[in-house]
């Protein structure tokens, strides 16, 4: 199957895959290039593709026009992420210098986790800083007064623009439309912030260091994103490679925090053919973690959606049984991994919900505040049978978060 193939190239192109059958060339004969290319594009991999591509022979590498379309494409992803490495630590620091405490979410911290940083897609600078909403909204208005403006404010965050960079300070990592769940989401990340702004990682291109969550932190919080992102619009593949990093990351962490080994520092490729994995010595260490990271799902209401994305990391990045959080759900997974791919990055690609938008352009489907809220009614009920505690919730939240937006007058 050509989705197959896709999948596969996907893996080879990352480096975790040996794509015998790619470089001899065998199975490329015929293959219908230019609908790869919009296949990337749709799902933002376009920087991570080329990596495989690159590793090609010319005689079944795409035309030259092509190519050559791609490889600027590429190049500008490259340029992006240098800069967003360069003001994520601008804005880390003078948020510190400030006198908070903060980390960076998801961005270009999940980037220092590929082998290839530059290749992925960059996005904006999420930041949790640890502060009251009203130091928060302070902060922004100071950090604005040179080159920047402040933008909106939600129930999460407050958004400015500096140096045309688009920053999010966070008063919160997010919300579920489930009170009850929501409200143990907001004590989990009470609970974590201080662990998380000492959690210090190395930024790509030498940019320098920022605070960034652990591993396991990111393993709860980044499935309870994705989820968060599955209901209010959608999901693409280059969120999906982006949690099979944080999969390998949280495993390599377990590791990592036990023993001080720098061969095992260095054993990306070998844990991910599942040798280390299968050591005696490892299951348990392993398994003790991935036990306290299922408590967390199941009191969270994530454990049905863990497992459709378990499904779709295993039919798409070939991730194992072995190295899974949580057990495989086939029928919420092929419904996770359809709906991926109709949509593309955010679900702005989705032609089936295309009445419910103003307009289309190159970078999605683009829709006012009516159809904004016809597709998310439509979205409640089509996930209701699979997700009812977030469904049924999601209109009663909506109500709730226009009133506290009328009361606050910020957005």
């Amino acid at each position: 199957m050509v989705k197959d193939i896709y999948y596969k190239f996907i893996q080879f192109s990352l480096g975790i895959y040996d794509g015998r059958e790619f470089v001899d060339g065998s199975a490329l004969i015929g293959f219908d290039w230019e609908r790869f290319f919009g296949f990337a594009r749709k799902q933002t991999l376009v920087g991570i593709i080329m990596d495989g591509i690159s590793k090609l022979p010319k005689s079944v590498a795409p035309t030259q026009k092509l190519l050559m379309n791609w490889f600027m494409a590429s190049q500008g992803i490259r340029r992006q992420n240098w800069m967003l490495n360069e003001a994520t630590i601008d804005i880390y620091n003078k948020v510190r210098a400030a006198g908070y405490d903060c980390c960076i979410l998801k961005g270009q911290a999940n980037a220092a986790m590929y082998r290839n940083p530059a290749a992925r897609t960059p996005g904006d600078v999420d930041m949790w800083v640890k502060a009251s909403r009203e130091e928060i909204r302070a902060l922004a208005h100071s950090l604005a007064k040179e080159n920047g403006r402040v933008d909106e404010e939600s129930f999460s965050h407050i958004a400015i623009t500096l140096n045309g960079v688009c920053v999010e300070l966070h008063y919160t990592p997010g919300f579920m439309a489930n009170f009850v769940y929501s409200r143990r989401l907001q004590r989990w990340f009470a609970d974590s912030i201080e662990v998380q702004c000492r959690n210090m990682i190395a930024l790509p291109d030498e940019a320098g260091e920022v605070a960034s969550p652990t591993p396991a932190f990111n393993a709860v919080y980044q499935l309870y994103h994705l989820y968060h992102h599955y209901f209010y619009e959608g999901v693409g593949l280059r969120q999906v490679v982006d949690y099979y990093y944080v999969i390998l990351n949280f495993e390599l962490g377990v590791w990592n925090s036990r023993l001080c080994d720098e061969e095992l520092k260095n054993c990306e490729l070998e844990f991910q053919n599942s040798k280390l994995n299968n050591s005696k010595s490892a299951k348990p260490i392993i398994q003790s973690s991935k036990l306290k990271i299922q408590n967390s799902l199941k009191r969270l209401g994530l454990w049905n959606f863990a497992g459709a994305m378990m499904y779709v990391l295993h039919e798409v990045m070939g991730l194992s049984e072995e190295q899974m959080i949580a057990p495989i759900d086939k029928t919420r997974g092929r419904m996770l991994l359809d709906d991926i791919l109709h949509g593309g990055n955010f679900g702005h690609h989705d032609k089936r919900h295309a009445w419910g938008h103003d307009a289309y352009k190159d970078n999605g489907f683009k829709h006012g505040a009516l159809g904004h809220n016809l597709l998310r009614l439509y979205r409640d009920a089509r996930l209701l049978r699979y997700y009812p505690a977030e469904a049924l919730n999601e209109p009663l939240f909506r109500i709730w978060h226009l009133f506290w937006r009328m009361r606050n007058k910020k957005c």
